[in-house]
């Protein structure tokens, strides 16, 4: 049985099962951490609090090895952020009891605004009554101690445009005329593909398993053919939801394929789409936030929400009716 990590109530609880009072109180916790950043300190999209845009003061707490996290850094390089907002890495591994944690390493970095050795421990300074699980990317605001903003999709539209003061104001990817195109597309990228590996790895049975390797690859199925006929997602131009692929596609050989179960084709059996992730890949400063030593540690570490009972998909090749080329 998978057993979950979380702060309840400013206390953290290495594992947590069914039927745990403490499980209770984390799902019935509001959603938190959703303030924005913004040129002026005005609220944000949709009416979020939202505090103002200062370099120096946001410090974003990520690693390589998590695709939600690497969109954050993805945005960072490209709007080139670097001395404006701060960051710390976390290491890849986190299966232990404690989860994320801090390490000077080839991956990772130490804590460099507390010295926390764990990340629980900066989500319980930032709030002492957290009832959360404790997850990157995090943004953090120095002036006031506590933590911004948790959601990948906020912190890469605060990245976009809150500092373009400091940055480069001419990075955008979201064009104003394609408002609806976008959040239709995204939904699909996020729904069908980027969250879908992660419901195929953690399937509780193997019918829910079965079930979601089909619909993942069915999507994967409907992209080959979209981007067999214009470059990007949106046609010509990058934009948002090509990054939110990108940022899974770059891991599905390496890891979801074989450490999540996603095995029923590779990457690279879709001509389209590898020909996509490697034009993204070659997009210039992306090469720099992609660490595939990292991705590769985090994927196969002992991680609790993965039952390893559950059978992978058979891949689509099939060595018994294959034909033989020198034979046939």
């Amino acid at each position: 049985m998978a057993r979950v990590r979380a702060l309840v109530e400013g206390r953290w609880h290495p594992e947590l099962h069914v039927g745990d009072p403490a499980l209770q109180r984390l799902r019935s916790a509001p959603s938190t951490y959703r303030d924005w950043v913004t040129p002026n300190g005005r609220p944000g999209p949709e009416g979020q609090p939202a505090r103002p845009a200062e370099p120096g003061r946001y410090h974003l707490y990520v690693s390589y090895a998590c695709p939600w996290a690497h969109r954050a850094i993805l945005y960072r390089r490209l709007k080139a952020l670097e001395s404006v907002v701060s960051m710390s890495v976390l290491h890849p591994r986190m299966a232990g009891r404690d989860s994320w944690r801090f390490e000077d390493s080839a991956w990772s970095t130490v804590d460099h605004l507390h010295g926390h050795r764990f990340l629980h421990e900066v989500y319980a300074q930032g709030d002492p009554h957290a009832t959360t699980v404790v997850t990157v990317p995090m943004l953090w605001d120095r002036a006031t101690g506590t933590i911004l903003n948790r959601e990948s999709g906020d912190i890469l539209r605060i990245l976009e445009r809150a500092f373009d003061h400091w940055g480069d104001a001419s990075v955008r990817f979201r064009p104003p005329g394609l408002a609806g195109e976008l959040e239709r597309m995204n939904a699909f990228v996020l729904q069908r593909v980027c969250t879908a590996v992660y419901r195929v790895g953690f399937a509780a049975s193997q019918a829910a398993n079965d079930r979601e390797v089909v619909r993942l690859f069915e999507a994967l199925d409907a992209l080959e053919e979209r981007l067999s006929e214009q470059p990007y997602l949106l046609d010509t131009s990058v934009t948002e939801p090509d990054w939110h692929l990108f940022c899974t596609l770059v891991r599905f050989d390496a890891a979801y394929h074989p450490a999540m179960r996603c095995s029923r084709w590779r990457l690279t059996d879709y001509p389209a789409l590898a020909a996509y992730t490697r034009r993204l890949y070659d997009y210039p400063g992306v090469a720099s936030t992609v660490d595939l030593a990292a991705i590769r540690l985090h994927y196969f570490d002992d991680h609790p929400e993965i039952d390893r009972q559950i059978l992978p998909a058979l891949p689509a090749e099939d060595f018994r009716t294959a034909p033989d080329p020198l034979t046939a």
